[in-house]
């Protein structure tokens, strides 16, 4: 059976946190309710959220306030801000602050729904992401790398060392031999772990432009270039 989603609506407006509470349930959401910011925010460190739908105008903490404050403590929850007193400058500054999207009052429940499902659907990419990088980086995780031979242990002792460095590596070897791995395997340890790890077919590439990627070239050398 598959669980439903959960959505915290944050509104000191009763009436049109009701209404979202009908129109929301009544799609199969399980709907939490807080009638202002500070409110919102003790909530959030409670219990797991999949969407926060906030007012922008409150009293005691707006919700400009309780976005920075619930982005804080899980910037993994989409956030979106509905206001009665829209303006291009607040929606920037909403953005800017992290909300995923803003909605302006009286809302259209069909825009209210699309923007739901791709702020839901936007996060669950990205936890899948979070996941698929994870497992791909544990395969490149040096501790992974399993050699007893000296050549070995010197190998992954050079992947230690050149990994947290600027420095460009070239790694030979013939084909079967590993090397992707070991590429791998330093990008992984590199501080730049968190970019892609983008692989290239070198063979495919001419070798004018190979050479001119490895060691650079003067403006002029070549077409193009």
């Amino acid at each position: 059976m598959k669980t439903k989603q959960t959505i915290l609506v944050v509104d000191d407006d009763r009436a049109h946190r009701t209404m979202l509470r009908t129109l929301l349930s009544g799609r199969g959401y399980l709907i939490h309710e807080a009638d202002d910011g500070e409110t919102a925010i003790a909530a959030v460190h409670n219990q797991p959220f999949d969407l926060i739908l906030m007012d922008i105008r409150m009293l005691k903490v707006s919700g400009l306030e309780a976005l920075v404050e619930i982005k804080a403590f899980n910037p993994a929850i989409p956030v979106i801000i509905m206001t009665a007193h829209a303006s291009l400058e607040t929606a920037v500054e909403a953005v800017k602050k992290g909300a995923y999207d803003y909605l302006q009052k009286p809302l259209d429940f069909d825009e209210l729904r699309l923007k739901m499902e791709r702020a839901m659907e936007h996060r669950q990419l990205k936890e899948e992401n979070a996941l698929l990088k994870e497992s791909l980086g544990s395969r490149f995780d040096r501790r992974n790398l399993i050699g007893s031979a000296p050549v070995m242990v010197r190998l992954l002792d050079t992947v230690a060392q050149v990994a947290p460095s600027e420095a460009t590596v070239l790694i030979t070897g013939e084909s079967g031999t590993g090397k992707e791995m070991i590429a791998g395997a330093i990008h992984f340890n590199s501080r730049r772990r968190e970019g892609p790890f983008v692989k290239i077919n070198c063979a495919a590439i001419t070798e004018t432009l190979l050479e001119s990627e490895l060691f650079g070239h003067e403006k002029g050398a070549f077409t193009g270039a």
